[in-house]
Order: C-alpha cells, then structure tokens, then sequence
C-alpha cells in the first residue's frame, strides 16, 4: 500500500486527526479574536477609569474659582507631554480653550460617555499635514466640520459634560496605545496559533505515516489468520502503545480460541469414543430385555439399569456443559464472599459416611473462618469431586488408606488442599493430562465415572481467577486449589 497522503486521508484515524486539527484551528482563530476583544475591553476599562479621575480633579477646580480657575487648569493639563483630550467649548459648541482642534461631527452633542469611539485632531497636527501637502489655508477651529482629505486623524472616547452655565467641557483619551497593543496581541496569537497548526500538521502528517505502516501490518497478520495459520499472531514492537495493547490483546484472545477450538475439538472425540460404550450398553441391555420371556421383576431390574444408565449420562452431559460455559469465561452463577472454612467443613461432613463405609480416615484442618470471594456452590462442587476422587483412589493402597483436607493461607493466596495416601501419579506428564477432558489413568477402569471430576475443578478454578495443581505427597496425591486472597482483589 503505497504511503501517499490519499491513502493516509482514507483511514479513520487520519480522518478524525484532520477532523481535530480543524477543531483546532477554529477555536484558535476564536481565541484570537476573544483575546483581543477582551484586552480592548479591559484596556478600556482603564481608560474610563483614568478619564473619570481626570473628571473628579477638573468638578474640584471648579468648585473652587468657577470658570477662571477650571479654563487655566485645562490649559495647563492640556499643554503637558502626553496629555488626555480637554476641551471647554461654548453652547454653540465653538472650541474655547483645551488641546484639541476639531473633533468627529456631533460628538459632544449628547452629554455622558461617546457611544463610539470618534475621530479628532490636536492642534498643530492639521498646521503640519497643510505645510506638507503646500496648501497655506489657515485652519477653522470648530467641532462641527469634517476633516479634510489630508489631515489625519486619530481615535477616543470622551466624557462629555454640561457646565452650569451651559457651556460643554470634554475629557478624553486617546485610544492609540490600546489599539496597537492589541494589534500586538493579535499578532503574536496569530504567530503562535499558525506555528502551532503548522507543527501539528506535520507531526500528524509523519505520525499517521507510522500509524499505517502498523495498521498494514497487523492487516497482514490478520489475513495471515484468516487463512488458516491459526498459530499466527499480530506483531508486538515492544514500544508499548495502544497498538502494542492492542495487539497483545487480540494475540490473547487468538491463543483463547485456539484453546477453545482445541477444546471443542477434544470433546468431539472424546464423546464419540467415551460415550458410545454407555450408550451401546443400554441398547444391548433393552435388546437382551425384549428378546426371550422374562418375568416382571426382570424388566424391572432392566427399566432400573437404563435409568442408572441415563441419569450417568446426564451427570456427564451436565459436567461437559459446566466445564464449556466456564472455560468460555461465562457462567450464570453470581460471585460474592464465600466462608471457605464453613465450605470445607460442609463437604468433609458429606463425605464422612462415604469414607468410613470405604474403610478411609477422612480428616480436616481448617482455621476458623477464611473468607474469599467466589460462588460457594462451585467451590464445594469442585471440592466435591476432588474428594471423591481421593477417597475413591486412595482405597486397598495401604493397610490405612487416610485423605487429609487443610486450609490456610500463603502469601497473597489461600491454598485449599485435599491429600491421600494413596498410588498417586508418579509421572509429571499423566498429572498433566489428569486434568483434561475424560481422561482417565485408570487402566482397569474398574473404578465408576466419567473422567470429568478433575476437568470441572480446574475450570471452577479458573473461573475464580485460580489455579488447580496436582503435586506428589510421596505417597499419594496431592490436589491443591489456590484462590487469590479477598484482600488482593
């Protein structure tokens, strides 16, 4: 796939990346225009502030000598380096004194703030712009004349007021400074903001390159897969970012169907062999039954037989369907804490009949209360069969056949742990294969079941985030449940 921006543009990663980088870029454009609005406003804010004190020193001048006094304050303020806007101007709105030579067209008209920002000249600014362009005209002084073509102006807000007398005094301030700072701000916004774009476009640019070469790679492990190399896996680069998380993720799950296409795999062939045997006897058994004259005790006994018989294939059906719903990580059955000790006590009390009817010791050191969380119904079913399978392996071993269950805690774990005295299972490699599906090591099978006991327990374990290990107990077996503490969850 050739690494061209189209073929990046086409994935959905690189879609959402230009989706975000327009985000962006919109709300870098709206946090321009808001810091720039926003420095105005507070800019002039400061403006007005000034310009009221500027007010409250003038009402003070006034109240001292009237006119006289106000007009030789205004015109010492007004000649001093960077001065506000004075003006004292009559009722017709002729300029009487201050530093301003004409002002906007109807500005100080409406008495309190100006609305809009207006243009005006200071005095001498028109003199200068006249000498330069040659026109010797002698300049108007009033407020009421638009400005020439050539003469420049400039922008501020003012307060106007209406003396006692009627005559206008106007204060304000020129809003140069604040326009070129903000000018400077939206500069430097916009500077930042586009080298930011800039960037991220070119970081996106290379990252989503890096991006679809992974991609095209676990696409190719993936259709690797799907053509039958099922022992195939997405490759894992070792940087650890989400698309190593990911592949390590759908690798696990690879190797859980495998173990469960195994699994289904193993079942198949152990039903079609393990349970053809029952089924065989039960249609030799009504055949024998029907074939001659039997009396009616006899077709009893035989009905009887296909009820044992049926009822063992049930158990067995039942056990298989237990074990695939757990192995598959589901089960209708609810978690919460479980009293192991309470369950170990319920279990070797069950069994105590069993054993000494089999001539077994069955004993139990348990503490007073171990508590973890788990289903207890498949705990003490698990337990059940492990149990069953030590009091039953454990008989005509010795002279004084015993099975020892104990309970107790080590390290981060609570180990449940039944041991008989028994034959045990010298080999590594038959402890192993005691755990699967139907397998018996029994060569006789002289013994009753299905070869599921141990199976289901090691799928109970597993659904309670445990472990099922077959030690040697020298002699003997040892079965040892391992469930993780209540306090590491």
């Amino acid at each position: 796939m050739a690494l061209s921006l189209p073929a990046i543009m086409r994935t959905t990663a690189a879609r959402l990346s230009a989706l975000y980088l327009l985000l962006f870029a919109l709300c870098a454009v709206l946090l321009v225009f808001y810091m720039t609005s926003l420095s105005a406003r507070m800019l002039t804010a400061q403006t007005q502030e000034t310009i009221n004190d500027e007010v409250l020193g003038l009402a003070r001048a006034y109240q001292r000598g009237g006119l006289p006094v106000l007009v030789r304050v205004v015109e010492a303020r007004s000649r001093q380096p960077g001065a506000n806007l004075y003006l004292i101007a009559d009722a017709n709105g002729q300029i009487l004194t201050g530093n301003v030579q004409s002002l906007e067209p109807g500005v100080i008209e409406t008495e309190g703030w100006t609305t809009e920002p207006f243009s005006y000249q200071r005095f001498g600014e028109g003199e200068l712009d006249r000498l330069r362009s040659g026109d010797q005209t002698a300049p108007s002084t009033g407020t009421s004349g638009a400005q020439s073509e050539g003469e420049k102006g400039h922008n501020a807000i003012a307060l106007v007021l209406r003396l006692p007398n009627q005559m206008i005094m106007l204060v304000g301030r020129d809003l140069g400074e604040p326009e070129r700072f903000r000018a400077v701000i939206r500069r430097s916004l916009m500077l930042a903001l586009g080298m930011m774009g800039l960037g991220g476009l070119l970081i996106w640019f290379f990252v989503g390159r890096a991006a679809l070469k992974r991609i095209d790679s676990v696409s190719e492990a993936s259709r690797r897969i799907m053509g039958g190399d099922l022992g195939g896996r997405l490759p894992v680069t070792g940087a650890g970012d989400e698309f190593d998380r990911l592949s390590e993720n759908l690798n696990t799950m690879l190797a859980r169907i495998a173990m469960l296409n195994e699994g289904l795999k193993q079942v198949s062939d152990n039903i079609a062999h393990d349970l053809k045997t029952p089924l065989t006897r039960l249609r030799n058994r009504a055949e024998a039954t029907l074939a001659g004259k039997h009396k009616t005790t006899d077709y009893r006994q035989a009905l009887e037989g296909t009820i044992a018989e049926s009822d063992q294939l049930i158990k067995t059906f039942n056990a298989i369907l237990m074990i695939s719903r757990l192995e598959a990580g589901y089960s209708s059955e609810t978690a919460g804490p479980v009293d192991l000790a309470a369950t170990v006590s319920d279990v070797v009390e069950l069994y105590e009949p069993v054993a000494e009817e089999a001539g077994v010791v069955l004993e139990a050191t348990v503490p007073e209360a171990v508590t973890i969380n788990g289903n207890r119904e498949l705990i003490g079913q698990a337990l059940s069969n492990i149990v069953d399978n030590a009091i039953k392996y454990s008989t005509g071993a010795t002279e004084s056949p015993k099975v020892r269950v104990t309970l107790e805690r080590a390290g981060g774990e609570v180990k449940l742990a039944v041991s008989d005295n028994g034959h045990g299972i010298p080999d590594d490699a038959d402890r192993a294969r005691a755990t699967e599906r139907f397998v018996r090591l029994e060569k006789s099978r002289s013994q009753p079941g299905s070869g599921l006991g141990l199976s289901l327990a090691k799928a109970i374990m597993t659904f309670h985030n445990g472990r099922l290990d077959l030690l040697p107990a020298n002699p003997g077996l040892s079965v040892v449940m391992s469930f993780p503490s209540r306090d590491t969850h």
